[in-house]
């Protein structure tokens, strides 16, 4: 099969998913969790990999970057985490096989507002499924290491994150977003919003208008659509399930923009 080209913009801020094979529950267990954060560590070490936020469930993940390295830094870190991850799980259970589907999708998120909107619908995923009801209690996401930032070993890139939501310092960053993720809690805003995961693209209008341009033919047959106060990039909505919970729904290819995971 022929490998998807992907189309490089510089200084942009991507909203990764990537799903288990067949969307089986191949990350259930709490090793292979922690195991997939260990190996994104590692690929923060080795490549550079500008971190804002994550969330790893029992079948996808979540993974909130910004691309300031070059290039091959986004691709190459998936490529690690991806592929070593699938290879420890593959060799322990004895297992053949693919563990993720085969491309991951990217989603370009504009800095600020929503940034800060995506930034916190990747916070309240679990809480969303059910299975916790504050991102606290959910060990396997950014929140916690946002809140409380660690001195070794962390994973978000602080400063960057302040930065980039517009905030001068990360101490009032830090405050802010705690009291979004209360809000959206208190007045029941968490539901799914498919824009952060089957766009091409999620900003204001010129920054999509931006985006399509950079993006030539690939934006192709795609249109500016206008929806929960903004806009993004894709094919026009299909019927859409305003009751839906969950992140596991089918994502039709038609939106996607995907990278490969072997480049």
């Amino acid at each position: 099969m022929a490998r998807a080209k992907r189309h490089y913009i510089p200084e942009q801020i991507w909203h990764l998913t990537h799903r288990c094979h067949k969307r089986d529950f191949l990350l259930k267990l709490v090793k292979d969790k922690r195991r997939w954060l260990q190996w994104l560590f590692e690929a923060k070490q080795r490549y550079g990999l500008v971190i804002l936020n994550f969330a790893v469930t029992s079948n996808h993940i979540h993974l909130l970057v910004y691309d300031e390295k070059g290039r091959d830094v986004i691709p190459s870190s998936i490529k690690l985490v991806a592929g070593r991850t699938g290879q420890e799980y593959n060799l322990r259970k004895k297992r053949k096989g693919a563990f993720w589907e085969d491309r991951y999708h990217a989603t370009a998120i504009e800095s600020e507002e929503h940034l800060f909107k995506c930034l916190t619908y990747i916070d309240l995923n679990m809480v969303r499924n059910g299975v916790v009801s504050h991102p606290s209690e959910w060990s396997f996401c950014g929140y916690n290491e946002i809140q409380n930032p660690r001195k070794k070993n962390g994973l978000i890139a602080y400063k960057k994150l302040a930065e980039l939501t517009g905030f001068i310092s990360y101490t009032a960053f830090r405050e802010t977003h705690k009291e979004l993720v209360n809000e959206y809690l208190t007045n029941g805003n968490n539901f799914r919003q498919d824009q952060w995961t089957e766009s091409v693209a999620v900003g204001s209008k010129d920054f999509i208008e931006t985006i399509k341009e950079k993006l030539g033919i690939l934006a192709k047959g795609r249109k500016i659509l206008e929806k929960d106060g903004g806009f993004q990039l894709r094919e026009e909505m299909r019927i859409y399930i305003a009751n839906s919970d969950s992140d596991n729904g089918n994502t039709g290819s038609i939106n996607t923009y995907y990278w490969d995971v072997n480049l």
